[in-house]
């Protein structure tokens, strides 16, 4: 690969790192207007088919587009890419594929909604199931346009196909407020604005795809078990690299509200106790991004061929990444924590639940970790290692509810979601560091500064709390909140930077990177 073809790929892969962002920070956004007009019954029905639905956007746009991008790479080298070799084939295994999950998912869907404890779910889960019968056509497109090195049609699919999805949900949402009607309509709601996003994307993408013109080709000689191989391996590997958090709000689909009924809790108390619960889902999830959105853009830049083409630089690289990530995890996990009384009643109206959610918001740093690890290790080809450490995460979440949420309800949950965390973050590090010996980021990090920007901004903050009058109405809370908000995350950096946590490497890659560089200099000239 030539110099111009390599940043080509670079610029590609950071277009498709903000689009992910975006997406991510939409996904997040419309979730506390969604819970503000359904309340927490509605939210839980919401979040009971989410993580279904997160599965087939996943895989629809980095598992098999992943694993498609890489054969047409490798066809296209051979010159053999055509519809009746390639583009045929590849998507009769991908629809095959799809409609097994369709199927399995839509004949199963009494058992489903019978393990989420909730018989009416099944009507959701059933409509839920046909959004990956459009998984194949936006997978397919999306894979063709990466493996010719064209990311720009996939960001804009992405980003389009979330808008519609939100526009969609909100005004299911918002139907429902007016009419009071039945709550159940928010999930099937999400599963039509998920296959509404899907048709807009591929829209999208074959106003892309026009242009192009493959050779019909010959149905002779076609490679199915590579494809085959290559297509749902790789694929889901793949995949499952991008569910961290998805996967474990899964495992809280299926055993969070029979675990609070097990506790003592009705029906109805089980499933507005899991709308609590699900609070901190959309908090962890901007949290995350922001921990991540660094490590995210490492993708471009990772590979066995860079590691043994200029070792140093990309250790210094890598390195500069993490810790970066780990500093603004700490400081978004630690804030989050301080100001999750007056957010969560900003946000949701009310503070149920707070002590909860605030042992769940040390999800914030570890996902970030886990995210951070994983992008390392995917960058350098351990992808079915990494998606093995992901699956073992959702058994430990799983088998940790059953035991904890019966004995302490939705905090058991919480104890649940750090424990699995943990685990996971701890593998992909040790794993990291046995691949490579020569990252010291412990070595790295300022811990003194750390420490000290740590209870600085907790100081401040407890001080605000205390001094700070009531606040009669959400409007006087809101501009409390973004004040301290602000002045926290501000104060936090001042610290870092006065107590030289940072090098000027590891600010150049911050927003307002040159702002953080010139406070930098002045320090070290004073």
């Amino acid at each position: 690969m030539n110099e111009s073809d390599t940043n080509k790929l670079v610029k590609g892969a950071l277009l498709l790192t903000l689009a992910g962002v975006i997406s991510k920070l939409l996904s997040a956004g419309y979730r506390i207007p969604l819970q503000n007009l359904t309340g927490d019954v509605g939210f839980y029905i919401y979040q009971q088919v989410y993580p279904i639905l997160g599965i087939a956007l996943v895989l629809s746009l980095y598992g098999f587009p992943s694993a498609v991008s890489q054969m047409a790479a490798g066809c296209r080298s051979r010159g053999n890419i055509s519809f009746k070799q390639f583009y045929i084939p590849v998507f009769l295994l991908l629809f095959s594929g799809c409609l097994a999950m369709f199927a399995l998912l839509f004949f199963n869907a009494g058992l489903l909604a019978d393990l989420a404890g909730d018989q009416r779910l099944e009507p959701v889960y059933k409509i839920a199931s046909l959004t990956f019968l459009l998984v194949p056509f936006s997978a397919l497109l999306r894979g063709i346009f990466q493996g010719n090195q064209q990311m720009k049609p996939t960001a804009h699919s992405q980003i389009g196909e979330q808008f519609v999805r939100v526009f969609v949900i909100i005004a299911a949402a918002v139907y429902i407020y007016i009419q009071e009607g039945n709550m159940y309509v928010i999930g099937q709601a999400a599963a039509v604005a998920a296959m509404l996003g899907s048709v807009t994307a591929v829209v999208i993408l074959l106003l892309f795809i026009k242009k192009y013109k493959p050779a019909l080709g010959h149905f002779v000689d076609i490679p199915w078990r590579y494809y085959m191989k290559t297509l749902f391996i790789l694929g889901i590997a793949a995949a499952l690299n991008h569910m961290i958090l998805i996967i474990i709000q899964l495992a809280d689909a299926f055993t969070l509200v029979p675990g609070l009924i097990d506790s003592g809790l009705n029906q109805l108390q089980a499933m507005k106790l899991k709308g609590v619960f699900d609070r901190g889902q959309p908090l962890i999830q901007l949290g995350t991004v922001l921990g991540s959105s660094f490590a995210l853009a490492l993708i471009p830049a990772i590979s066995k061929e860079n590691l043994e083409k200029s070792p140093e630089t990309f250790y210094t690289y890598v390195q500069n990444a993490i810790i970066v990530s780990f500093y603004l995890a700490i400081g978004a996990t630690l804030g989050l924590i301080a100001v999750f009384p007056e957010t969560n009643t900003l946000l949701f109206q009310n503070n149920q639940g707070t002590d909860s959610l605030r042992i769940l918001a040390l999800a914030v740093i570890l996902s970030s970790i886990a995210i951070t690890a994983a992008s390392v290790l995917q960058g350098l080809g351990y992808i079915k290692r990494t998606a093995g450490f992901i699956l073992t995460a959702f058994l430990i979440k799983w088998t940790a509810n059953i035991f904890l949420v019966p004995l302490f309800g939705i905090t058991g949950g919480a104890i649940a979601t750090v424990l699995s965390l943990t685990v996971l973050a701890f593998l992909l590090l040790v794993t990291i560091k046995r691949i490579l010996p020569g990252l010291h980021v412990e070595r790295r990090i300022k811990w003194t500064a750390l420490i000290v920007a740590s209870f600085g901004m907790l100081a401040y903050l407890s001080v605000m709390d205390f001094l700070a009058p009531s606040m009669e109405t959400r409007s006087e809370l809101l501009l409390y909140v973004l004040f301290i908000v602000i002045t926290g995350a501000l104060l936090y950096i001042i610290l870092l930077l006065r107590f030289r946590a940072f090098t000027e490497k590891e600010l150049s890659m911050l927003p307002f990177a040159a702002f953080w560089i010139r406070l930098h200099k002045e320090r070290e000239i004073k």
